[in-house]
């Protein structure tokens, strides 16, 4: 039972976390489809804080430039220029160091809005209290695995969707990213990835039939509670 509830956590961690990225890093900051309320941005700015290490500024930053660039030079992890395996292999020093450049943040992030989790120094560390919390629910060392499960796992999965997502699966457009729909199932829409950029705007990621995004029920349903209002309704769906 305790390994069954381990398991069951991890996954349900890794959900929250994807959620978080595509609702609150891409869907809210990034591309302005979605608008949530402060209380919910803090709260998916602190689990993201907290379980990823990820800051939402120096993500918004990145993937503004990747869209304007887009696997063209200038693209921080085009698999094109890059290599397919490079880019899911190494996103994250690929990412780190686009990241790093205050230029970039300064030119793709006028617009960001700071929470109140900005004011804290140090964020980078919240992975720490974040490992804690998993350590004080399993105990060290099978909470540092799934701690570490979580953060692997997570990574991969963003990985795939800058690699794979650009080389491997269908076109409903032709922009030069792909979907891959059993990927998307398990990153909360984000691999209907071709479908995004052709209309990166757009809060419904899933444009013709067949295809499910799994953060939109999610997304209508913090709707209904007055915590999140769509901006930018569904297009209409590819022929």
């Amino acid at each position: 039972m305790f390994f069954l509830w381990l398991f069951l956590f991890t996954v349900v961690a890794l959900q929250v976390s994807a959620l978080c990225t595509t609702i609150y890093l891409h869907r809210t900051l990034s591309h302005k489809g979605v608008e949530v309320s402060p209380h919910l941005a803090l709260a998916m700015h602190a689990w993201l804080i907290l379980f990823t290490g990820i800051s939402p500024r120096d993500w918004m930053a990145v993937h503004r430039k990747h869209h304007h660039f887009s696997d063209k030079e200038g693209d921080p992890h085009s698999p094109y220029l890059l290599g397919l395996w490079n880019v899911f292999f190494r996103n994250v020093p690929l990412y780190r160091k686009t990241a790093a450049d205050p230029t970039v943040i300064r030119k793709y992030t006028a617009d960001y809005r700071p929470t109140l989790i900005d004011r804290i120094p140090s964020q980078g560390y919240g992975v720490l209290l974040g490992w804690a919390i998993f350590a004080l629910l399993f105990g060290w060392l099978w909470g540092t695995v799934a701690f570490f499960t979580h953060a692997i796992v997570y990574v991969q999965l963003n990985a795939a969707i800058n690699s794979f997502c650009h080389v491997v699966g269908y076109r409903n457009f032709t922009n030069k990213a792909t979907n891959i729909q059993w990927l998307a199932w398990i990153t909360a829409g984000e691999a209907l990835h071709n479908n995004h950029h052709e209309y990166p705007a757009a809060a419904h990621f899933s444009m013709r039939r067949g295809e499910f995004d799994p953060a939109w029920p999610v997304i209508r349903t913090l709707e209904g509670v007055g915590l999140l209002r769509v901006k930018r309704h569904p297009v209409a769906k590819a022929a």
